[in-house]
């Protein structure tokens, strides 16, 4: 089982490599949209890869209330301890 720790260098990782994100700009508050610019296309390419990093199976209904990155580690947290 991952910590969330844990989760949370894997988004900061795979926002690096598929975004090219600075990992200095991804904190727990930063807004996935407003702050990082992640579109809906964007979200299907980071849930994807997310999905192959954790093994489970991830829907597009598991983030609709996704709006930061610590939202997103939570949720793929909550899945990967469930």
């Amino acid at each position: 089982m991952q910590t969330r720790d844990e989760v949370l260098e894997q988004i900061t990782a795979s926002l690096v490599e598929l975004f090219e994100i600075e990992p200095a700009r991804v904190t727990l508050e930063t807004r996935l949209n407003e702050d990082l610019e992640i579109d809906s296309i964007d979200a299907v390419d980071l849930i994807d890869r997310l999905k192959r990093q954790t093994g489970q199976k991830i829907s597009a209904d598991d983030f609709r209330a996704v709006r930061t990155v610590g939202d997103l580690a939570d949720a793929i947290h909550a899945l990967v301890k469930a």
